[in-house]
């Protein structure tokens, strides 16, 4: 028998930093402010049709493509984003975003192809790369000299696309920084993808949690995208539904066919229930997503000052879950170091940046930590940190 029996590609991946920082503050008793998730539900008027959904019966699996009522609000809801999309053939329902992610590489990606990643980037990425036996390249994001804003670098970007690149795996709102990509930058991506005649694939799982005065764009959206474009987002972020895992894939026929003809030798289908109850809360429950984008907002600036007051040096957040912060000004170095004494030491968990990266000494200084909590929560989690300082 082979050992290890785990094919190489895959070994990278075993373990994942969310499950042991998670397991480490339940061990614990710290608070955790390491993995996305809210700790309040989504609409009552959401959560009362999956129950009915339930309750009459709707327990079976449901068409593969997805249900056809959900298909149809996902269209209507990317309408309101500026994009247009035929139910029956340009809208995919999937299992998470994280697994439309991975059905798109699976499908549009041949073995030694590469992809181009943003970094840091989402640790489910990477894998799915691998699983689709592609080659990654990554292009880090810079931080802007006065305002500390992690910015996309264009030059580098362009330098990283080859003969052999064939997909763009984007995240805009960006998970773990907060960046909300502009529409310069994002113009600028538009131009290198039609030049390279490259597949973007997007990540916008974050599109409604958007702060200040900043703006989503879809890439596909922009001058020569909507083409090339398999735009991907989902219903737990947005309705705090985050277990249910649905999530969705558009894009125009051709590309959501050959997704769709990869996904369905995943999971085939999922959530039977959930899917009704998601597509009444695209149609009829946005009104509460913005009151949910404020309340984030304000959760945003309350960290942020708190970790400020605890001697952290804290990035701009311009949307998602998350903010990061600088650990050196407390004299600490490495972020993964002290992401794994912190729930011990003072009852906090964090993430480390670094392990989203190819290049971790470049990240090494950063933790991310995630705001989508209660307020007393993120209140006790400060008055710990303050504790922190060597």
């Amino acid at each position: 028998m082979r050992e290890p029996a785990l094919v190489t590609r895959m070994r990278p991946f075993t373990s994942t930093i969310f499950a042991e920082m998670t397991a480490l503050a339940t061990r614990t008793g710290a608070v955790n402010l390491g993995q996305g998730f809210p700790d309040t539900d989504g609409p009552a008027g959401m959560l009362a049709v999956a129950k009915e959904s339930i309750d009459g019966g709707l327990n079976q699996y449901p068409p593969g493509p997805g249900m056809p009522v959900l298909r149809e609000a996902i269209a209507e809801h990317r309408a309101r984003f500026g994009t247009r999309y035929d139910p029956e053939t340009e809208v995919l329902v999937t299992v998470g975003a994280t697994e439309a992610i991975a059905a798109s590489l699976l499908a549009l990606v041949e073995p030694g192809d590469e992809v181009v990643l943003i970094e840091p980037y989402y640790d489910s990425y990477a894998a799915s790369v691998a699983l689709a036996g592609a080659t990654r390249r990554a292009v880090g994001l810079v931080e802007e000299p006065g305002t500390g804003r992690l910015g996309l670098d264009v030059a580098a970007l362009r330098a990283a696309v080859g003969p052999r690149t064939r997909a763009l795996l984007l995240n805009s709102p960006h998970n773990p920084t907060g960046t909300v990509l502009n529409r310069a930058e994002l113009t600028e991506v538009a131009r290198l993808c039609v030049e390279h005649d490259l597949v973007a694939i997007t990540d916008e799982v974050y599109e409604h949690l958007v702060f200040d005065d900043h703006e989503h764009v879809p890439l596909a959206t922009l001058p020569g995208m909507a083409e090339r474009t398999v735009t991907i987002s989902g219903a737990g972020k947005t309705f705090n539904c985050t277990g249910w895992k649905i999530g969705w894939a558009c894009g125009p026929a051709g590309l959501v066919s050959a997704v769709r003809a990869a996904k369905q030798f995943l999971t085939f289908v999922g959530g039977a229930p959930f899917q009704p109850a998601v597509a009444h809360a695209l149609r009829h429950e946005l009104d509460w997503v913005a009151r949910l984008r404020s309340s984030l907002q304000d959760k945003r600036s309350r960290l942020a000052e708190g970790l400020t007051d605890a001697g952290f040096a804290v990035r701009p957040s311009e949307g998602t879950y998350f903010i990061t912060a600088d650990v050196r000004p407390l004299g600490f170095t490495d972020g993964a170091e002290l992401c794994r004494e912190l729930p011990g030491r003072i009852g906090v968990a964090g993430v480390p940046v670094q392990v989203f990266t190819d290049h971790p000494d470049q990240w090494r200084h950063l933790v991310r930590f995630a705001f989508c909590k209660r307020d007393e929560v993120l209140d006790e989690a400060v008055r710990r940190l303050r504790g922190l300082r060597v």
